[in-house]
């Protein structure tokens, strides 16, 4: 008996052995990366990767997927730099840097070659996993202004309203309490005509106890909960100097940073060396008290900057270092149209929101740092799935499955379970995505036991 069962055991371990048959030792991703990595592989298991950002699959696509083979992985798959296609350039730009490709990431910037012309459009444009941001501006000897601006759905103008608006003048956008603004919040006129207006959509989330300050209390603080949007001002007590700003606001069901009240005679002074103060022109005064301003300019340049001493530090920092501005925001396939020519400095963020029957994939925002615009999403059609997989000895963990057929909504997660005898391969279960449905689990047979 005793031999019997090692002969079991021995058979089993021979088999499970066999169906691991691919290692992820055996991958190696250029540029990439297994996207749910483990050790070994079951027999014809799909696995998916990724490739590092800006990089892209040799299709064209951000992710791929290999197969586990008899005799090994089914390819070995590298992630390369996108490339862009030399867009066409009137004759009346001026455009650089001039090469015979561009990978994603790279920078094109636009001049007219007559001074007497006009602009119009974005000044530079930036290579991405889909392509150039947007198409290339033109010169034009006249251009048109605008009226006023639109009226937004449950926004306003936060902008003092003018009587005419010039080409390339910016009105902004913020939306009523309880509204989140989706889309640049920044409209222009180009020619004429106002580029395409944000969207303010109803948020539900809602923020609870107002923050408690310490040496301080909130004005008229009301009861919660208080809605998106919805803001309580602070005061600090007597003897004690607010840092920070002087209010809190609910975004998103979150509070955001309150101030702080410090001791009034503890408050921190400001250091200025006597070389920036040099470089900036001023005098070589070293010890600055809070809330003390300086005015400053940087070599020959005439533009005045400012900065605030704020409990020992200064706001902003007090430097000529010039932070990389941002193109004007891409065009994402499938999103709102955005036809802004604005640059943007470091830090400033700009909501993405789809066109309808599509879903945003990846980050809520893009984000403006070092120059370039990141955390760029796709926007990806809601296509639903249809039947799932049928699996052997197996079948879905779901009362649906005996309804009549239908189709499942992106997103949709299903599980299995196995006959009697047998066990999941893996828990996961399955999920529909944009119309695809995950690879299954398989149904293993269990080895017999003893008999007894």
């Amino acid at each position: 008996m005793q031999l019997l069962v090692t002969v079991i055991l021995t058979l089993w371990v021979s088999w499970a052995r066999g169906q691991e048959t691919c290692l992820k030792s055996k991958v190696k991703i250029e540029n990439g990366f297994i996207a749910e990595p483990e050790s070994t592989y079951l027999l014809n298991q799909k696995v998916k990767y990724k490739c590092k950002q800006d990089y892209v699959t040799e299709d064209g696509q951000t992710s791929g997927s290999i197969t586990c083979l008899q005799n090994g992985w089914s390819a070995q798959p590298r992630c390369i730099k996108r490339e862009c296609i030399v867009p066409d350039i009137e004759p009346n730009l001026i455009v650089q840097p001039r090469k015979e490709k561009y990978v994603i990431g790279d920078m094109l910037k636009f001049s007219c070659r007559n001074r007497f012309l006009t602009l119009v459009g974005p000044d530079s444009l930036q290579c991405y996993h889909f392509g150039w941001s947007r198409s290339p501006p033109t010169c034009k000897e006249k251009v048109q202004s605008c009226d006023q601006p639109p009226r937004l759905p449950n926004g306003t103008v936060a902008d003092t309203p003018k009587g005419e608006y010039g080409h390339g003048e910016v009105v902004e956008y913020v939306c009523n309490p309880r509204f989140q603004l989706k889309g640049a919040r920044k409209i222009q006129c180009v020619d004429g005509e106002w580029t395409p207006l944000p969207v303010c959509v109803e948020e539900d989330r809602t923020c609870g106890d107002v923050p408690e300050l310490d040496h301080g209390e909130a004005v008229s603080p009301a009861r919660p909960p208080y809605h998106h949007g919805e803001s309580v001002e602070f005061t600090c007590g007597e003897g004690f100097t607010m840092i920070g700003d002087s209010s809190v606001t609910c975004i998103r069901g979150t509070w955001t940073q309150p101030p702080q009240c410090i001791a009034t005679v503890e408050l921190k002074i400001c250091k200025l060396s006597r070389a920036t103060a040099y470089e900036i022109n001023l005098s070589d005064k070293i010890d600055y008290e809070h809330n003390q301003t300086i005015s400053y300019t940087c070599g020959r340049k005439s533009e005045q900057k400012r900065s605030v001493c704020v409990h020992g530090k200064w706001e902003p920092e007090v430097n000529c270092t010039e932070a990389p501005r941002c193109p004007p925001p891409p065009q994402i396939p499938n999103s709102q149209h955005m036809a802004l020519s604005v640059n943007y400095h470091e830090g400033e963020k700009i909501s993405i929101l789809c066109q309808e029957n599509f879903l945003l994939h990846g980050g809520k925002e893009i984000v403006c740092q070092d120059g370039r615009w990141q955390s760029i999403p796709r926007c990806v059609e809601n296509t639903p799935c249809s039947q799932p997989p049928h699996v052997e000895h197996g079948s879905i963990n779901s009362p649906r499955e005996t309804l009549e057929p239908k189709l499942y909504a992106h997103g949709t997660t299903l599980s299995y379970i196995c006959k009697d005898g047998f066990k999941l391969s893996k828990e996961d279960g399955i999920t529909c995505h944009q119309g695809k449905w995950s690879a299954p689990p398989q149904c293993v047979g269990l080895p017999c036991g003893p008999s007894l």
